[in-house]
């Protein structure tokens, strides 16, 4: 990426409202029937993703989080067209891809590729490092010349901190945190604008973690990166994201800014999840409001009516269990679905 390219980014992600978002989605839904029997009769349907909306400044990190099971990576796949899209739009770089064929969103991969989470299985055993990152550059048909594409796979790799004799090994040579910046390495091959990554840390160890996500805040500032980060992990999500968006059952309850959200949380879910995170300091731990989340989380094969969080909030009216509240933004620039503060 450019040097003015860069410094765009880096403009934009200061001020998200600033200028044409990079990826942009309105009312994303994401659902797969429930069928049974030797004709598979549909008898249900599971709303993976169920109207989900955001969007993305150039250069800027957004964040996705909530349990497991709230549709973070079935979003992210639907922004990459690696799952059918239900209902809704998609526009990437200004362009709608919400439907486009395979062989349409081919040159459109190139700009957007995925860091996956488990750094083990996202690499071919049977392929050599040099290969593994060259492959992107083979299969879209600018690898050039053989010393232009050895040349291209050794400034990737120096990119990510890998030295260039680790380039005829293979994956079960290194360690986790290795794997990850050869996987990393591989997704910068095509030079992408935004990269979506699905809990990129949470297979290594801690303190491996840290130096995988200081790299990738490096390389964002260098290279203008933007970047769609799915976490659970909250104190990585507080580290490396400029936005944060909260999911619950396939919807987003809560956007705001990193500090305004850790700080001051608003919707009942964003409060009982940030403070089942410890705090390092003994003496603010022991004064904290403890907020304890009732229940189980609900199917999603059958969600609650309403809002899907009131079962289980302290604070739910009977608005709640009969109509879905809107994400709406406020006065603090936040975005709230949450009939409080209607």
């Amino acid at each position: 990426m450019s040097e003015s390219a860069v410094a765009q980014a880096a403009t934009a992600a200061a001020d998200p409202a600033a200028g044409d978002p990079l990826l942009q989605v309105d009312d994303l839904k994401v659902h797969f029937p429930v069928t049974e029997g030797l004709l598979k009769r549909q008898v249900g349907t599971i709303k993976a993703v169920d109207g989900v909306s955001f969007k993305l400044a150039r250069g800027e990190t957004f964040s996705l989080v909530g349990e497991s099971g709230c549709g973070k990576s079935t979003t992210a796949l639907a922004v990459l067209r690696m799952q059918t899209v239900t209902a809704g739009r998609i526009l990437f770089e200004g362009v709608d891809v919400t439907h486009h064929s395979a062989a349409r969103m081919r040159p459109i991969r190139r700009r957007m590729q995925m860091v996956y989470q488990d750094p083990f299985g996202s690499l071919n055993p049977r392929m050599k490092v040099s290969a593994i990152i060259g492959e992107p550059l083979v299969i879209h048909g600018l690898a050039g010349d053989r010393e232009a594409h050895r040349a291209r796979i050794r400034e990737l790799m120096a990119l990510v901190g890998l030295l260039p004799d680790m380039a005829d090994r293979y994956p079960h040579e290194f360690s986790g945190g290795q794997r990850q910046r050869i996987g990393i390495a591989r997704s910068l091959a095509l030079d992408p604008s935004l990269l979506v990554c699905d809990e990129p840390v949470s297979a290594l160890d801690v303190s491996i973690q840290a130096q995988v996500v200081n790299l990738m805040m490096d390389l964002q500032r260098r290279l203008g990166l933007t970047y769609l980060f799915i976490a659970h992990d909250l104190s990585v999500v507080r580290h490396i994201s400029n936005r944060v968006a909260v999911m619950y059952l396939g919807r987003i309850v809560e956007i705001a800014d990193r500090d305004v959200l850790f700080n001051a949380p608003k919707h009942p879910y964003t409060e009982a999840l940030l403070a089942a995170v410890p705090v390092a300091n003994p003496e603010i731990e022991a004064n904290r409001a403890q907020q304890i989340i009732k229940g189980e989380v609900p199917s999603v094969r059958n969600p609650p009516s309403g809002c899907h969080f009131h079962p289980r909030c302290v604070h739910a009216m009977p608005r709640c269990r009969v109509e879905s509240p809107a994400l709406r933004p406020r006065d603090d620039g936040r975005l709230i679905a949450c009939h409080l503060y209607d």
